[in-house]
């Protein structure tokens, strides 16, 4: 059933708040950012109908078979940890947060807003309409008393960065995404409450709350991993990070230095490359097309490089299978994706999980969108353990101390609404 929605944002609120009252939701938010192949503002998938819990190993092809079983909506999760399926790799660093390496849900109940009419797919349409409305909202909290501690000091990072610079010299790799953890042990918080002040102080039109029994994934991302729209493949990775300027003018000089800033051409036109690369392995042969490079987007926060890669699916291949041939995505991984992933793991300190994992849904047409699971909070509310992190690429021309203060500058939303940077 379709219902008028006068004020959005009161409902945007009131619905999240509803679906997080069962034990598995998803929420996608767009924010209001405009693209042209976002087929919906808002969507969320609340209950569980059918669900699939898979281990690397055999996750593609357990997903495979479990969106043959169920064609309409599913939502779920990737972790970045399927590169042990998808390449010969494995993992051994720590993980406290203990997420599933894949898990979709087919949903009891669905809703997608798209303008000001919000359409809800459920049995219990009505119920749920008047359910939403009659919702008694909370009051915004602070989060207190969180002691966050680093994966690695500052030093730490530049040793460490050292060391890895000394693999692109040899000509091991020529780019790498380092990623560093920050977390609380005993931390008590209210995801929901946190992710509304997340998704306030940091929109982005990738934005994701999803709800997995007792553990959460609070995100503001602001990039697409991949989407599918009919025949077509969309792959938008980001590459160059510059921060907000304090006046217009400012600001507009801040855009104009990151487009034209070699290193960061460079690091963004390398893993164009590799996510060109990445989509032959789906792509009918000729199809593959850079559609725009080093585009700058702006954000609450910060500004970025965005370039966008398109492909025709080639026939015979399924949509899981185009997920799979372009899984872990290049943005979060580096070149040679094997050699940069195999050295990650040697070098960073805790496991990545769902960071820079995905995000997205399955629809009935067979499209599907997936985020990049960036600026996010982790939380597992059964341990106490809160978790995020951060990381940016190194090339031959990276210098230590920028890239840490880059690191920072992307956890500068997190930060804010855990309480620990005004």
């Amino acid at each position: 059933m379709i219902f008028d929605v006068s004020d959005i944002a009161d409902f945007k609120i009131r619905a999240q708040q509803w679906a997080s009252g069962f034990e598995v939701c998803c929420y996608l938010d767009s924010n209001q950012f405009t693209n042209a192949d976002s087929k919906f503002d808002l969507l969320i998938a609340a209950g569980v109908k059918a669900q699939l819990t898979a281990k690397a190993g055999q996750a593609f092809e357990a997903l495979q078979q479990f969106r043959q079983q169920h064609p309409d909506w599913i939502t779920g999760f990737l972790s970045y940890d399927l590169k042990n399926e998808t390449e010969h790799l494995s993992s051994n660093l720590t993980d406290e947060l203990n997420f599933p390496d894949l898990y979709f849900f087919a949903p009891l109940h669905l809703i997608k807003v798209k303008g000001h009419q919000a359409e809800i797919i459920s049995d219990e349409s009505e119920h749920i309409w008047k359910q939403i409305n009659n919702e008694k909202l909370q009051p915004l909290k602070a989060v207190n008393n969180l002691a966050l501690q680093p994966c690695f000091t500052q030093q730490d990072y530049i040793d460490t960065f050292s060391q890895i610079k000394q693999h692109i010299s040899r000509g091991d790799i020529y780019v790498t995404n380092f990623c560093q953890e920050f977390f609380a042990a005993n931390a008590t918080i209210d995801p929901l409450n946190v992710f509304w002040q997340l998704n306030t102080t940091s929109p982005a039109p990738f934005a994701s709350f999803f709800r997995h029994y007792e553990q959460y994934v609070l995100c503001a991302s602001p990039e697409r991993f991949l989407a599918k729209r009919g025949r077509q493949l969309i792959s938008q990775p980001i590459k160059g990070t510059a921060k907000r300027g304090s006046s217009t003018q400012e600001d507009e000089r801040i855009k104009q230095e990151l487009r034209n800033n070699p290193k960061e051409q460079q690091e963004n036109v390398m893993i164009v490359d590799l996510v060109r690369n990445d989509l032959t392995k789906s792509a009918e042969p000729g199809t593959v097309k850079t559609e725009e490079l080093f585009g700058i987007y702006s954000f609450t926060q910060v500004h970025q490089m965005i370039s966008t890669v398109t492909c025709q699916l080639r026939d015979g291949l399924s949509p899981v299978g185009a997920l799979r041939n372009t899984f872990p995505m290049g943005s979060m991984t580096g070149a040679p994706k094997l050699k940069a992933m195999e050295l990650m793991d040697h070098y960073e300190r805790t496991r990545r999980g769902i960071y820079s994992g995905a995000i997205g849904y399955f629809d009935p047409d067979d499209d599907f969108d997936f985020n990049v699971v960036i600026r996010t909070i982790f939380y597992n509310a059964h341990n106490q353990y809160l978790s995020f992190q951060v990381g940016s690429a190194i090339t031959f021309d990276a210098v230590a101390e920028q890239e840490y203060d880059e690191c920072l500058l992307k956890a500068q939303a997190i930060m804010q609404v855990l309480g620990l940077q005004q």
